[in-house]
């Protein structure tokens, strides 16, 4: 059975998305996803404008924003994240984003090559509530497609 590594990561706006401090973050976001769909192992990723629910509905929260994407691999997304143009715009996060109290980035392994807002809320709490694990980590974790496999989730 084959499976894909799935990432969600949230941030918290510091001023509304039409806001001119917004402008060269939402400037480059089509370029920087489009950068992504070319990289290898890249699978899929979430389009608000595609999805019936947005993230307010899930997140209950207008400021927060919504990155999901599926790769073939931790190792695709790692060299996307952090060996491309993307890298630039995540050092400049602080002059949009808010320091989040709780753990805003999840990863874990699905059958599935796309996934739902509810899932990655559901991953980013679990993560928050258990700790890092099969089941939800961080890119600091090195959980592997099999170890997922094998995890009981707590309750």
């Amino acid at each position: 059975m084959h499976l894909f590594f799935a990432q969600v990561n949230i941030a918290r706006m510091l001023v509304p998305l039409d806001h001119p401090q917004m402008a060269d973050f939402v400037n480059n976001t089509t370029r920087i996803n489009a950068l992504a769909k070319q990289c290898p192992g890249f699978v899929w990723r979430w389009k608000e404008e595609e999805d019936v629910q947005n993230a307010n509905d899930i997140f209950n929260d207008d400021f927060i924003i919504v990155n999901m994407s599926v790769w073939e691999s931790r190792e695709s997304v790692m060299a996307f994240t952090y060996q491309t143009a993307h890298v630039d715009i995540y050092k400049r996060r602080k002059e949009w984003f808010s320091k989040m109290k709780s753990i805003h980035m999840a990863c874990w392994y699905t059958q599935k090559p796309d996934i739902t807002l509810q899932e990655a809320k559901e991953r980013l709490q679990y993560l928050n509530q258990i700790g890092e694990s099969p089941y939800a980590f961080t890119f600091k974790s090195n959980f592997t497609a099999e170890e997922s496999l094998r995890y009981i989730r707590k309750t």
